[in-house]
């Protein structure tokens, strides 16, 4: 090849890499694993291409979702360390080409969930998109109600997931959702506990109470995981999974909730370190032991 050519295979490939930086890759495929668990959890045999549609949809719309944050923040993400490689901040990508993007993934996932499955898992799907690029981003530097915000549409995919395969809404596709919900809010504090300094640049204000890395603090983020302990065993009582996940689930939730014990003893950065890890395990252990109970 010419010397050209070489530049332009070069240049092809940093804006491929760019692109797949944008989506938030890792982030976009646990949502993905997270609708197609809801479906699988609600069908009687599984369909592979229809779980696979799914988990494009749900992928897809993480991904539109997560460039309108790097859009709206580019400016903030300048400010911190974490983010200031993004490809926005680093001119990688123009924010044009970023829309663009956004824009396809928004309408192939969005064709996806109203035309091969319902309009009630559509139209959930389209207010998570504009709850978490439009009001979880903008509150984030206004207080910790941003994690409330966020929570909502990120329990969405197992609900979505459930939906698209019933077209109902119910008990079952609600306590996914609870359970979801509830662990977002040890998983966000334990991350913003960690990355509080950079957070601080970019005015970023989640953690509670008034931001203090404290006992005050680490009781809250408790509080709210308590509530994982008793919804991981609904999904029994309502006849979704079996046993031997329910027990699995409470097990997690219990060991989940030791974590904050932890935190509670000595609230460190290292100890929030190691629940921010903890939140990271919890959710697929618990949800691979529902499908595998179930089947």
């Amino acid at each position: 090849m010419t010397s050209t050519e070489d530049k332009v295979s070069i240049g092809f490939a940093l804006k491929v890499k760019a692109y797949y930086e944008l989506l938030k890759f890792r982030l976009s495929l646990l949502v993905a694993f997270s609708g197609a668990f809801g479906y699988s959890l609600a069908v009687d045999y599984l369909d592979w291409g229809k779980i696979t549609l799914i988990s494009l949809a749900g992928f897809f719309i993480t991904g539109a979702a997560n460039i309108v944050n790097q859009i709206k923040e580019i400016e903030l993400d300048k400010l911190m360390k974490r983010t200031q490689n993004r490809p926005l901040p680093t001119g990688r990508l123009t924010v044009n080409e970023a829309l663009v993007f956004c824009v396809i993934l928004f309408v192939l996932s969005s064709y996806i969930l109203f035309v091969e499955f319902n309009f009630k898992a559509g139209l959930l799907g389209v207010i998570s998109f504009f709850l978490y690029g439009f009001v979880y981003t903008p509150l984030k530097r206004v207080g910790p109600i941003s994690v409330f915000a966020g929570a909502i549409p990120g329990a969405f995919p197992p609900m979505i997931g459930w939906v698209a395969a019933t077209n109902h809404f119910g008990l079952e596709p609600g306590i996914l959702f609870a359970i979801q919900f509830f662990w977002q809010f040890p998983h966000f504090w334990a991350i913003a506990w960690v990355a509080d300094e950079d957070y601080q640049k970019a005015g970023f204000k989640m953690l509670p109470n008034n931001g203090h890395k404290d006992l005050r603090t680490a009781i809250t983020i408790m509080i709210y995981t308590i509530f994982l302990v008793p919804c991981g065993f609904v999904p029994y009582l309502l006849h979704m999974t079996g046993i031997n996940s329910a027990m699995v689930a409470v097990l997690c939730g219990v060991l989940f909730l030791s974590q904050t014990f932890y935190l509670m003893s000595k609230p460190t950065d290292r100890a929030a370190l190691m629940m921010m890890f903890g939140s990271f395990i919890y959710l697929p252990i618990v949800q691979i032991a529902y499908l595998m109970d179930k089947i």
